[in-house]
Formats: C-alpha cells, structure tokens, sequence
C-alpha cells in the first residue's frame, strides 16, 4: 500500500491531502502539524481578533469528523528531520514515519529580530492562534500598542489592532509602509491614509531595543522612547525549511522545486509558503506566500506524487507564480501584481490623484505590461491581474496606455478578446 506523508497541515498540505485521496482512495495518508487545533488558516487569525469569527471559524474545514471521514491521518508533532536517501521522517519525541511520496508544505514562520528584549514578556507575533489568544488578552480598548513591520502582513494584523480600539503606533524600518508591494507614493499614501486615521506610524525607524516590565519601554532610532502594554512582532517570514538541513533535499530560500512541485530527491514534493517553484513568465525560480498560489501548487503537487507513485509520468505542470497583493489597510484597497518596481529596460508610467486617493503605475517589457501598483483603483483590479499574468500583447495599446493609464479596461478588451480600438466608444469583434 502506497504511503504518502505530506508535512504541515496548513492551506497546502489540507488541499494536498484530499485531492490525493480524491485520486487514490486505497492508499495510505498521513497529515503532520505541530499545533495542538485542528488545521486553521493563519489569514483568519486577524478576523478573529477583529470578532468577526470564533476560533472554529478559522479552522480550514468545518466538520470535526472530516479527516477522519476521508481516511486522512492526522498526526500532531514537530518535525526533527528527513532522511530522503531512506525515506525516513523523524518526529521530536522519537517516533518516524516511513513514507513512499513526500510532501513539504510546512508553510513560513515569523522572522525574528535581533533587537534587545524582543523575547520579553509582553511582545508578541500574531501566527497562531495561541498568538492570537495572548493578543486578544492585552489588545483592551485604550491599550498602548507598537507595531514592528508595516508590510503586507502587518498591514493586515494592524487592522485588526485598530478594529479593537487601541492606541496604535506603526515602526517601519522601510522609507515607506508595505515597501516589498508598493512604491514610494503608493506606499506614501497609505501612510497618509493610516495617520489620517489615528494610527501613529514612523517610516525609516527601526525599534532599537524592548526594556521588559509593565508597560514595556520601546526606545525607536530616531531617538523616541514609548511605552506599550503590547509589542507586535510582524517583521516578515521566512520558509518553515531549518529540518532539512542534511536531508539530501536542496534548499535555497525555499524548497527547490520544478514545474512538476517536485524537488531535486524523485517522490518528493514541496508546495506552498516553503516551495521556491519555478515561474515560467519571469523564467526564475521564487517563494510567493499567497494562499492562492499554495492551493495551486497543492493541488499539482498532489496530483504528481500519485502519479509518482503509480510509475507514471508527472501529469500537472505549474504555469507560473502569480506575484499578486491586495490589501485593505483601514478601507484604503491597494494593489500589486508582478515585477511592479521593474527594471532599468522597462517603460513607466506613472498617474496620481491624491486628493481623491487613487494612484497608478504600470510597467512595460516592450508592448507587455509586466507588472503594476494601485490605490484606490478597485474597479481594474481584475483586469490589472489579467494583462499581467497573461503576458498578454498591447501591441499600439502599449502606447496609448503611457498616454492614459485609466484605460486599462479597453486595452484588455481589445488586445485580449480580440475586440476593436475603444478609443471611438463603440466595439466590433473582429471578423
């Protein structure tokens, strides 16, 4: 009987495990987590401190029988390490799973930085949901609060603070807020935006050290000192990969994978925050920790490791890793999709209307637009990630986008469905 072991019972390795199931319902699956709940996505742990769900409101699926109903094992324990010369995953506390096919979809964890006193009673990440219990505990309406990081996950987590009244204060070492998704307007204006909204926010600052007590003394590079009854850590991620070390799997920054999902070991897979897949649109190999892209890669993936392990060829290649964000930072819809800051050869256009909040800029490799920025502009959202996850050809709306960057929507009608020039406001398919 096959065996497949998929690590980390996230997002990725929950879709990895039903759609192997779905595909072989006679073989033998085993699902690891290391946390003690039932498996629960970590983009609801914000809701659930905004009181818009409860704890089972996180959990990834509703009914309580459900793995157990697909023959799913589910297996609560850390990883100490894989063996992939002998197909051997070894488990803290001394027991190991022999597996057929792997699955390495462990997800991220939160960076933590090297400030004096960041492990201090009082400074939290928001990650789990017992995160999420000790925030909820201290985040009490009028409560001091200093956030580290401003980037897209601590937009999202700021929110959430916000939601429950508390005095916030923002610390971004960036020149600008959510600087690995936005430029330095668009990220200037959500900063405008957060402040106009009662957030205290300090860009290009970093925190320099934590001095435990209650409150707890933040002392800032720009030569503040505050005082905080709660410190969020939300200084970025990296992949969930330090058990692979020797375990014979290549690693860069994520797991090295190829179209397939599968990594440089035959049988053995990697999906999700931890998989550095190959996109075929920027020929280059990256980590892109977005839900969609791990349901995705799961899904492959999964679909691979029972092919693998029927001695058949892979039969689901990965067409690419969509660079894509959309974020609500306190009601203000900001958006990134691909390379957004370009390169020295892309053109550039550039629109921005601050008074009504909106802002755009687009990105061209000769007639295709390879990435863009936005705020405000919910209405392209769609068509925004449709000319630049399709590489689609402009060719003369290329030009006259850098003359009027709105009309983002005519050009994907036309250059993509084959439609006529909109410029006279009357459309004909082409026959």
């Amino acid at each position: 009987m096959t065996h497949h072991v998929i690590l980390g019972a996230g997002p990725a390795g929950v879709i990895a495990a039903e759609t192997i199931r779905k595909l072989a319902p006679q073989d033998t699956i085993t699902l690891v987590g290391d946390e003690p709940e039932p498996p629960y996505s970590r983009m609801a742990i914000p809701y659930l401190l905004m009181g818009n769900v409860d704890e089972s409101g996180t959990y990834l699926r509703k009914s309580p029988t459900h793995f157990e109903d697909l023959k799913i094992n589910v297996v609560r324990a850390l990883v100490e390490s894989v063996q992939a010369a002998t197909k051997i995953v070894a488990l803290k506390g001394g027991a190991t799973l022999s597996y057929d096919t792997l699955l390495v979809a462990t997800g991220s964890h939160p960076v933590s930085p090297p400030i004096p006193g960041i492990q201090s009673e009082g400074v939290h990440t928001c990650w789990t949901l017992a995160d999420a219990r000790a925030i909820a505990e201290r985040a009490k309406p009028g409560a001091r609060v200093l956030q580290l990081g401003a980037g897209f996950i601590g937009c999202i987590i700021m929110e959430s603070l916000a939601s429950r009244g508390v005095k916030l204060s923002v610390v971004e070492m960036g020149d600008r807020m959510v600087p690995r998704m936005m430029g330095p307007t668009a990220g200037g204006m959500i900063r405008d935006w957060c402040e106009a909204k009662g957030v205290e926010v300090f860009t290009g600052t970093k925190v320099e050290s934590i001095e435990p007590g209650t409150p707890l003394t933040v002392k800032l590079s720009n030569g503040t000192s505050m005082l905080a009854d709660l410190v969020i850590s939300a200084a970025g991620v990296r992949p969930a990969i330090g058990f692979l070390e020797h375990s014979g799997i290549t690693c860069l920054l994520g797991v090295l994978t190829d179209e397939h999902l599968q990594t440089n070991v035959p049988g053995v897979f990697a999906a999700g925050d931890c998989a550095e897949a190959f996109d075929k649109v920027s020929g280059k190999t990256m980590v892109s920790a977005i839900q969609p892209n791990a349901a995705e890669q799961a899904r492959i993936a999964a679909a691979n490791m029972v092919s693998y392990a029927r001695g058949q060829p892979a039969q689901a290649d990965l067409s690419g890793v969509t660079q894509i964000n959309v974020l609500d930072t306190l009601g203000l819809i900001s958006a990134s999709f691909g390379d957004w800051a370009g390169t020295p050869t892309c053109d550039h256009v550039e629109l921005t209307d601050k008074a009504s909040g909106r802002h755009l800029s687009l990105r061209f490799q000769d007639d295709v637009m390879v990435g863009c920025n936005a705020v405000g502009w919910t209405e392209h959202i769609g068509v925004m990630r449709g000319l630049v996850e399709g590489q689609i050809k402009l060719g003369v709306w290329k030009d006259k986008l850098m003359q009027d960057p709105t009309r983002l929507v005519q050009a994907y009608q036309a250059s993509a469905l084959g439609q006529d020039d909109w410029s006279g406001g009357k459309t004909g398919r082409k026959r």
